[in-house]
């Protein structure tokens, strides 16, 4: 059984004080910082580009996880990679020559991550299991934070990991009632906005989650 780590999504922080707020979950026990990117074209809204993840990148020495939710994001990889990224996801349903985002974000030496929304059969990505460090399973459908945990996607992340040994995300509507289910069915990175950010105390949600 893999480690399970949280990585609470600054789409749900209080942008007014984000380094702080960032500082606040490390100290808490939070084991990634992830970071969603949307263009307003591949999901309807508009979040934060590589302007933002270079300004976090001294703030904390966790990995940036940077989710990118957007057309094009071969465009895009370079700028994220030099902000300071750690990990890149890109969507599967976007990328018509997905080996070349990969080798393009392994050329900057950052670790790779390939995401499908809920609809998405895991079959689209089989091809690339052995060339990608995580997949990430969206539980909601991606474009806004605080939706409700599709429980039907679960039965994805069972059946990717029969297959797929390395690290499974999952991001939508995790909480402390749904997280077991999720790390039972084979998740090990758990992606929790309002379940942490929306909390009084950091360091209790995050425990709830981890179910420790």
């Amino acid at each position: 059984m893999q480690k399970v780590l949280i990585a609470p999504s600054i789409l749900s922080a209080d942008f007014s004080k984000l380094g702080q707020e960032i500082k606040d979950v490390e100290e808490a026990g939070a084991d990634w910082i992830h970071v969603d990117v949307m263009d307003g074209h591949f999901v309807p809204n508009i979040t934060i580009g590589p302007v933002v993840v270079k300004s976090i990148r001294p703030v904390t020495r966790l990995p940036l996880d940077v989710h990118l939710m957007i057309d094009n994001p071969e465009r895009y990889v370079e700028s994220f990679a030099k902000a300071g990224s750690d990990i890149i996801t890109f969507h599967a349903e976007v990328e018509e020559r997905p080996t070349e985002i990969i080798k393009l974000i392994r050329y900057f030496k950052k670790k790779v991550g390939v995401s499908i929304k809920p609809k998405t059969d895991i079959r689209m990505i089989e091809p690339l299991l052995k060339m990608v460090d995580m997949v990430l399973v969206m539980t909601v459908e991606p474009g806004f934070g605080g939706q409700e945990f599709m429980s039907d996607c679960t039965a994805k992340i069972e059946a990717l990991r029969k297959i797929f040994k390395k690290d499974i995300q999952v991001d939508g509507g995790i909480n402390e009632m749904n997280a077991p289910e999720a790390i039972e069915k084979g998740a090990n990175i758990l992606v929790a906005g309002t379940a942490v950010f929306g909390q009084k105390d950091y360091a209790q949600a995050i425990k709830k989650i981890k179910n420790v």
